[in-house]
């Protein structure tokens, strides 16, 4: 499928950059989509699609002396959050001069003035510390609001430049804020910088979160190993992040090297198929680790309603396989002894690790210069090596998900020693 990469711009950037750094991008540079030679036929090499280079620019749109912008965060816990909202603070005031940056209260809905939240100010003193803590110092909530009311609220508030950190459900809600600015005629650039644990927004490498997630998933994998080695006929299983996507779960699983079953919401599987499986690795080993996704296998377990982002709150697998198991093997008189682990939200809330702090900063930095250069509609990604600007408007409602038929899941089969179908 096409897609048009190019990115709205407010208007023509006629301000010269403050006399802060020396590095600046190229307004005409472009990083190509697929960088696999083979993947592009040669006489079309010069229309493969390509994507906006991230970076300050010599000339800016904003006077930073008469700017005002605002960050919000929206969704769920992710390590990192509080990194960001420090990055943005800090790039604004010491590269740019900005001296009036807000923090929007407990997401989408401190931009409503009905809610009577009233913004936080933001300064590099009070940013300072943040990012040794999980969470967002701003709060956040999940679902939108009116998309003409939250626009009311930035224009009564002379926000100029707008950061919203989120999700799907958050682009959309930016887009829509982008798409009735403009029709107001409202110079209002609107950046989004992207956050899921589940690595599963499209055209980035990368999310912020991910590396962490992985990280500190290893910890509870270890320890259902340990449980499961400990008692014949031990089952160790964990459940992990992923609604869509088995990004954490697959990643995980291979930094552990421990796994012997990765289940993820792309790859089916029966419940036979897994009971078979258990049973010849107990025949063999006399214990077993699983490792499951949250959205894995939701054909079998009935759905909780809808939460106020509009998704489907799952089923709990991880208590189903729990207890199908244990059922399955008392049944076949062969008891076994289950260890059930679910780390989420001791992973979702805690700081983001080295890594993923220094990729949190580069995000945010090249967010605020796309907004001081008058982009709109856009978030930073991270393809190819390169951060990049991404219309917001080809990335809403499309998920990034593992291909069954990627050498990542090979790796993973191999890793595991899992079969292919279950």
């Amino acid at each position: 499928m096409n897609h048009d990469f190019d990115v709205p711009v407010l208007g023509p950037c006629q301000i010269t950059q403050p006399p802060y750094g020396m590095y600046f991008a190229d307004d005409g540079a472009r990083i190509l989509l697929n960088i696999i030679a083979n993947a592009v036929p040669t006489p079309a090499a010069m229309d493969a699609p390509s994507i906006e280079l991230a970076g300050p620019r010599r000339k800016i749109f904003f006077d930073p002396a008469k700017t005002r912008a605002a960050i919000v965060t929206c969704g769920g816990l992710c390590p990192g959050l509080n990194d960001v909202i420090r990055a943005i603070t800090m790039v604004l005031w010491y590269r740019y001069g900005v001296r009036e940056i807000l923090g929007l209260r407990y997401g989408y809905e401190g931009m409503v003035a009905k809610s009577g939240y009233a913004p936080l100010t933001l300064n590099p003193d009070v940013v300072a510390d943040i990012h040794k803590d999980g969470g967002t110092i701003l709060g956040s909530s999940r679902g939108s609001q009116p998309i003409g009311d939250m626009v009311d609220f930035l224009q009564a508030n002379h926000i100029n430049m707008l950061f919203t950190i989120g999700g799907d459900g958050t682009h959309r809600g930016a887009n829509g804020i982008s798409d009735e600015a403009g029709k107001r005629g409202y110079s209002l650039s609107v950046i989004g910088i992207p956050k899921t644990i589940d690595n599963d927004i499209p055209f980035t490498d990368r999310t912020f979160g991910f590396e962490t997630a992985v990280a500190m998933s290893r910890e509870p994998i270890t320890c259902a190993h340990r449980e499961a080695k400990g008692v014949r006929n031990g089952v160790g299983l964990v459940k992990l992040m992923g609604r869509e996507s088995g990004f954490v779960a697959a990643y995980a699983s291979m930094a552990s090297s421990d796994v012997n079953l990765v289940l993820v919401p792309e790859v089916p599987f029966t419940l036979d198929g897994v009971m078979r499986f258990l049973e010849t690795r107990m025949i063999h080993k006399s214990h077993a680790l699983i490792v499951v996704a949250e959205g894995a296998g939701q054909n079998m377990v009935p759905s909780q309603g809808i939460n106020a982002s509009g998704n489907i709150i799952f089923g709990d697998i991880g208590k189903f396989l729990r207890d199908k198991i244990e059922t399955h093997f008392k049944t076949t008189g062969t008891p076994v002894s289950v260890k059930y682990i679910d780390p989420s939200y001791m992973i979702r809330s805690m700081p983001a690790n080295a890594d993923d702090s220094v990729f949190c900063f580069n995000l945010a930095a090249n967010a605020v210069h796309a907004a001081m250069a008058g982009r709109t509609a856009m978030f930073v990604s991270h393809i190819n090596g390169y951060f990049v600007h991404i219309p917001l408007a080809i990335a809403a409602g499309k998920r990034k998900q593992i291909d069954p038929n990627s050498e990542l899941w090979q790796s993973v089969l191999d890793n595991t020693g899992q079969p292919m179908t279950l």
